[in-house]
């Protein structure tokens, strides 16, 4: 396992520090900047296009963000790298991009968005991206997949299980995705508390939340985990 106990220290920007969509839209390099001037680290997501480069964007499909139909997956980084992100200046960016504006400056937390039996390659494709990058990452995911890809690969980061739900049936596949070695966990704030975070935590493993935007979230976070990924507000403030 790999200590992942700085992730607890800052409070975690939810796709940058991004003002809704307004202004300064959603995993944009404005968004990121805004994050790095502030201090906070970065969550952000990343899918894999057509040519094989990990690129930073949270939908399956270009609609909601750039108006535009059509699959993420379908274009390649230099196609997506023209498209416009909520008709502003920004373009669609790619990992590689993302770590040159911030320079180990701030933490960096990426979730990978898989598609099960289409990601060969993904997982590698990221630590590809990654290697000799100076500064704090960490890694991970949904898809329980991506996250053995990534232990198999040895990557050199904490790796995440990214989750929510409140079954015992639900418990169980989070327990079996643990059983693996990941070192954090990211889950839905308003699933807790819980008996998996709960024993979870009992055995060290740092716990952050998604996505509070109120400070009732705020608060239930504190409450049970260790740190939030926050959207809408600046944590340095009351909400």
């Amino acid at each position: 396992m790999t200590n992942a106990a700085w992730i607890k220290e800052l409070p975690v920007a939810h796709r940058g520090y991004h003002d809704l969509n307004k202004a300064v839209w959603e995993n944009t390099l404005s968004a990121f900047s805004r994050a790095v001037e502030a201090g906070f680290a970065i969550e952000c997501d990343l899918h894999y296009a057509s040519d094989a480069v990990p690129v930073i964007f949270h939908d399956e499909d270009l609609e909601r963000l750039c108006n535009l139909k059509g699959d993420v997956r379908e274009r390649t980084s230099q196609e997506l790298g023209l498209i416009s992100v909520g008709g502003t200046k920004d373009k669609v960016p790619t990992l590689k991009q993302l770590l040159a504006l911030v320079q180990g400056k701030v933490p960096l937390v990426l979730e990978l968005k898989g598609r099960e039996a289409d990601d060969e390659g993904f997982a590698e494709a990221v630590l590809d991206v990654l290697e000799g990058y100076e500064g704090k990452v960490a890694l991970m995911s949904f898809d329980h997949w991506l996250l053995k890809d990534l232990k198999e690969l040895n990557a050199p980061y904490p790796i995440g299980l990214t989750a929510n739900g409140n079954t015992p049936e639900e418990y169980a596949a989070h327990e079996k995705a643990m059983e693996i070695g990941l070192d954090f966990i990211s889950y839905y704030y308003a699933d807790l508390p819980n008996p998996f975070i709960t024993g979870q935590r009992d055995k060290g493993i740092p716990v952050i939340t998604w996505t509070v935007r109120d400070e009732q979230a705020r608060k239930q976070t504190f409450e049970n985990a260790d740190q939030m990924t926050f959207e809408g507000f600046d944590p340095r403030t009351a909400v």
